[in-house]
């Protein structure tokens, strides 16, 4: 095997785990990489990781899927408050987050943080929840990207075929984009995901310059007797699943141009681009359709709302557009959910979790190329396993992964929040109360409360009238994964992750 690792690279390699520059308490600690791998190569900017993580929250879809059963089933017209409080909450995970960045070495996200401040047995858990998480993900979306692709095609004549047609052409343009280097995925990402914004705010921008509504503007989501009507904690449940992903930029770490500073700054514009989009996009969809009917209209036509209140305000020809960025807008969700699943696998790899051949880069592209075949040849066993079960694609398949997914997310977030706040608890590297404490303590306190409502309506999530085997199945898993991180611990001593 060529090793191409440079010198400061091989130096960076020989130095003690934990080890500091001399001279700076609170300057970062280099990547630990076995000299005889390949290291992935990369030279992402904020804009390029911004591009990918937000693509993976697929604002379209959920301005056409989780909003419109926000308002059905939650707080109604008032849904758009809704997203302040989740992004506010999450803004707050974001400080602690994002000033252990430095610290934290890896670029395994969630598991490297928590293994840096709470320990090996507890990093190897989240790691192994969090591939479960996103696996998922990754998986249960083609459950959605085959049906719209079928039934975007039909609509223009194309014979009827199954959904895993479709869901094995778009398979494969993913596997192979992720086999490349990753500024090929950030460039597709970045136009799939302008066009999907675009046309959104062409929706927003006729609505609010045609003067609002039937009923003027919406104001529910500024009047507290709306914002705690219907069921607000089912309203949550549906804004925290939209956020699914913003959480990922710091898996690029390896492939950004300097990581100290563009991880925190692509975090904190992933997520206020995203609330202030949601937040936005929800109360025009709401404005639009009037707020004495939107929830009518919201319960009775859920996957049809977005396109009915386009093809009003922006004419049949929006209409056909938006029908066809929301599928563009599930494969980009894919495609990017297959870039961060296949840098876990090679961080992974590389640490000797799993086979160190996976932690080993392309030569040319500087890639994680098998890690990547890898998460494809997973995601494959998953397809053709729904295929042969005959499962529904949405009601089964990407409703019981998205249940997973959303599970795993919340408790990783719940974890690497308590994992930051003992981070600082042994050394707040210099920096105040505020960074190291107090944000990071409220953000872990509303993240402890969405946990709670996820457990609460996690039998509707997966589509069950109360606690059943889907449910149940769910919590099954986890526990498995995050028991085996103590047992991997102990067969595996040498095993560091950070």
């Amino acid at each position: 095997m060529t090793d191409t690792t440079t010198t400061d690279e091989a130096a960076a390699a020989s130095a003690p785990t934990g080890s500091a520059p001399t001279g700076s308490s609170t300057a970062p600690e280099a990547a630990v990489v076995p000299p005889e791998f390949r290291r992935l190569r990369g030279s992402l900017g904020v804009a390029s990781i911004v591009f990918i993580v937000v693509a993976a929250a697929s604002p379209l879809g959920v301005i056409g899927g989780p909003v419109p059963l926000g308002i059905a089933f939650g707080n109604g017209a008032a849904f758009p408050f809704t997203f302040i409080v989740v992004t506010a909450v999450l803004l707050l995970f974001a400080v602690g987050f994002t000033n252990a960045t430095p610290f934290v070495k890896s670029a395994g996200a969630f598991f490297a943080y928590v293994d840096k401040g709470l320990g090996r047995s507890a990093g190897l858990g989240a790691a192994f929840a969090a591939l479960l998480s996103y696996l998922a993900l990754e998986a249960g979306v083609f459950g959605l990207f085959g049906p719209g692709a079928n039934e975007l095609l039909k609509s223009y004549g194309v014979p009827d075929v199954p959904w895993w047609v479709y869901a094995a052409v778009g398979f494969v343009v993913v596997s192979l984009l992720g086999y490349f280097k990753i500024e090929l995925s950030g460039r597709v990402l970045a136009v799939l995901l302008i066009a999907e914004v675009l046309i959104v705010l062409a929706l927003d921008a006729a609505v609010i310059f045609s003067g609002g509504g039937p009923e003027g503007f919406s104001t529910a989501f500024v009047t507290p007797s709306e914002i705690v009507s219907g069921a607000p904690g089912f309203a949550i449940l549906f804004a925290i699943l939209s956020f699914i992903g913003f959480e990922a930029t710091a898996v690029f770490r390896d492939e950004a141009k300097d990581p100290e500073r563009t991880i925190p700054r692509a975090t904190y514009i992933a997520l206020i681009a995203i609330g202030l989009f949601y937040t936005v996009s929800s109360w025009v969809l709401v404005t639009a359709n009037g707020e004495s009917t939107i929830v009518e209209n919201a319960t009775e036509n859920a996957g049809t709302i977005l396109a009915t209140t386009t093809e009003q305000y922006l004419g049949t020809v929006g209409a056909h557009i938006i029908q066809v960025l929301f599928v563009t807008s599930l494969f980009a969700c894919i495609l990017s959910f297959h870039n961060i699943v296949a840098r876990y696998v090679f961080t992974l790899a590389g640490r000797g979790v799993l086979p160190r051949a996976l932690g080993d880069a392309h030569a040319r592209h500087g890639s994680p190329a098998r890690a990547s075949v890898t998460a494809s040849a997973t995601v494959a066993v998953l397809i053709v396993v729904a295929v042969l079960l005959g499962l529904d694609p949405i009601a089964q398949f990407y409703t019981w992964l998205g249940g997973i997914s959303s599970v795993g997310i919340v408790l990783l977030l719940v974890l690497t929040s308590v994992a930051v706040l003992a981070i600082f608890r042994r050394d707040a590297h210099g920096l105040g109360r505020w960074k190291t404490l107090v944000a990071p303590g409220l953000g872990l306190l509303g993240l402890l409360a969405f946990t709670v409502i996820i457990f609460q309506n996690l039998p509707v999530l997966v589509a069950e009238e109360s606690y059943g085997p889907f449910s149940w199945g769910i919590i099954a898993l986890f526990a498995a994964a995050f028991v085996a991180g103590p047992i991997v611990a102990r067969a595996r001593p040498a095993v560091e992750l950070d």
